[in-house]
């Protein structure tokens, strides 16, 4: 006789880079690693009220809500409990982002944060990144658990393919929410182009202009959308910081292109000291780790970055990219500080590490010692490579989350 799999319906919280690390990736690989176990829907629009479709599951898996509307999302994890549906809320960031988010004022004005919380508080099981996010949420729910982010090793993005250079390029990739974690940056690249104007080069990944802006009219008291200019935007100003206010771009018809905002590769940008990369896809953004050889990750310190993942030095380490980082929050899981105590360097550590005390000073100061020692950055690359592989490969997180769901379905 066959035997019956176990069924899990996966609902992502949208279709971007949190879905696919949390809710797709996982799901799609526990179902490809364990094909005679487990069967995976993977639903984006939840039909809330129709009983006997969630009562076909074993296990219901979610990040932050079952689907977009919150309350129908509260009145079906009670209705789950009552069933003895296993039902699993995820969540990978801080309910309420900091007020120099962009989408800080959109959770307040919706009461999105309460409204997170309430989940938590209803879910029969929580999961999430990180020790030290775990241990926030078991003020709401005690039943947490961690299930780190994590790589398909075979996904052609995470493939190393390292383009060559004769510059040290020092890179940095992101989104648009992280114009105070880039401003600790500011000024450390016109100090290096000071003293190393010909053997760096700045490269930053991810420019994109797209986006509206909300205007609010005095006279009518309407507000309405428009398109964003490009000077308006938290791209433009993270220019303005990597390249110190354009003062580390030597030709002035480069600036003028790069000031044009033209979506394409500009003529001679491999050899100058900046290079702008626009955005990529989901599916193949990280393969923009091949255009540099340090990877940069500044971080301001508060509760919504305290409690990130560790996903920037994950992806890094993959990459093999020597790594410069602050020494706060997710960025001490797993890096080792290579600078010994009054100086030098050891051979036992993978990243450098910046205590928040010496920002501006140890930035330039440990990048400038990377570009004059060429075989530290490699080396470090490879140490941080060591680390990270055994532990976040999708395969070995998936063997523990397999073994649980097993448990859990069993024992409901």
């Amino acid at each position: 006789m066959e035997k019956k799999k176990y069924k899990i319906c996966v609902l992502p919280s949208d279709r971007t880079g949190v879905s696919k690390f949390r809710s797709v990736d996982p799901h799609t690989y526990l179902q490809d690693m364990y094909p005679e176990e487990f069967w995976v829907d993977i639903v984006y629009d939840p039909p809330y009220y129709n009983d006997d479709f969630w009562k076909g599951y074993d296990l219901i898996h979610y990040h932050r809500s079952i689907g977009p509307d919150y309350e129908a999302s509260a009145a079906l994890a009670k209705r789950l409990t009552q069933w003895g549906i296993p039902h699993i809320c995820d969540i990978d960031d801080y309910w309420l982002p900091t007020v120099d988010h962009p989408a800080h004022m959109i959770f307040k004005n919706n009461k999105i944060d309460e409204k997170i919380k309430t989940n938590l508080t209803l879910a029969r099981y929580v999961t999430t990144t990180t020790t030290v996010f775990a241990e926030e949420i078991s003020k709401l729910n005690k039943n947490v658990s961690i299930f780190p982010n994590a790589i398909d090793h075979e996904e052609k993005q995470y493939v190393p393919k390292p383009t060559k250079s004769s510059k040290v390029r020092i890179g940095w990739l992101g989104g648009s929410s992280h114009i105070k974690d880039l401003e600790i940056l500011s000024g450390v690249s016109g100090r290096l182009y000071n003293d190393r104007k010909d053997q760096f080069q700045i490269v930053l990944c991810g420019y994109d202009l797209r986006g509206t802006m909300t205007v609010f009219d005095e006279k009518t008291g309407k507000q309405t959308q428009r398109p964003i200019q490009p000077m308006e935007s938290v791209w433009y100003k993270y220019e303005q910081i990597m390249t110190d206010n354009y003062r580390i771009i030597g030709e002035e018809s480069y600036k003028e292109e790069l000031l044009s905002f033209k979506k394409k590769q500009i003529t001679g940008d491999q050899d100058s000291n900046y290079r702008r990369v626009w955005t990529k896809p989901i599916t193949t953004y990280a393969s923009n780790y091949n255009n540099f050889d340090i990877s940069l990750a500044p971080i301001k310190e508060h509760i919504f970055n305290k409690v990130k993942s560790q996903l920037k030095v994950i992806e890094a380490g993959f990459h093999k990219k020597a790594l410069v980082l602050q020494d706060y929050g997710p960025y001490t899981i797993d890096c080792i500080n290579a600078v010994k105590f009054g100086g030098g360097f050891n051979d036992k550590g993978n990243a450098l590490m910046i205590p928040k005390s010496k920002n501006h000073k140890l930035w330039y100061q440990y990048l400038k010692k990377l570009i004059d020692n060429p075989s530290l950055v490699e080396d470090l690359g490879e140490r941080l490579y060591e680390t990270v592989y055994p532990r976040y490969t999708l395969k070995t997180v998936t063997e523990q989350r397999a073994e649980w769901y097993r448990h859990l379905i069993t024992k409901s």
